[in-house]
């Protein structure tokens, strides 16, 4: 069983409770919109990183870090990418390669908003972790953690912390 700890969105800020959250993971993956390369080489000291980069994320987090991640964790394929968009409205950049090829799970941030949503259709789960930092519309900053064993995801829990 492997432990996951997802964010996105962070924004060049790293919300402190999110180190006692992330715990008892084993790797963290980062949706994009990272903000500085400080940001991943604060989360590497505590845990395995995996992340993409964002819209906003400049040359020094766009050369460390890809656009789209495609990898195996377990028996599990998963996607991860910032601008994906949702079942029934995914982003014309991804939308022909999740109907031709879809993962088990389909990571996307950028929307700010948390959202968790079975995909009947592709068969995928879709996670969107919405929003760690304190920049954008987002009231709430969350954060979400799940456990991947062979190929079942479960034990999905979410941190929500009010925003000042």
């Amino acid at each position: 069983m492997t432990r996951i700890g997802l964010i996105s969105d962070t924004h060049g800020y790293i919300e402190p409770k999110i180190f006692e959250f992330f715990k008892p993971v084993d790797e963290i993956w980062h949706a994009g919109d990272l903000g500085g390369i400080d940001i991943p080489e604060r989360l590497k000291k505590f845990k395995p990183l995996r992340a993409v980069y964002g819209n906003i994320d400049g040359q020094d987090v766009r050369s460390e870090y890809p656009e789209n991640l495609r990898f195996e964790c377990e028996e599990t394929d998963v996607w991860i990418t910032h601008i994906g968009g949702y079942p029934g409205k995914y982003d014309r950049k991804v939308k022909t390669k999740l109907e031709k090829n879809p993962p088990d799970i389909f990571i996307s941030g950028h929307s700010h908003i948390l959202k968790v949503q079975y995909d009947k259709k592709l068969d995928l789960l879709h996670i969107n972790p919405g929003a760690l930092g304190n920049s954008g519309f987002h009231q709430v900053k969350t954060a979400v953690r799940f456990n991947i064993d062979g190929n079942k995801i479960k034990d999905l829990e979410i941190l929500d912390i009010k925003r000042k």
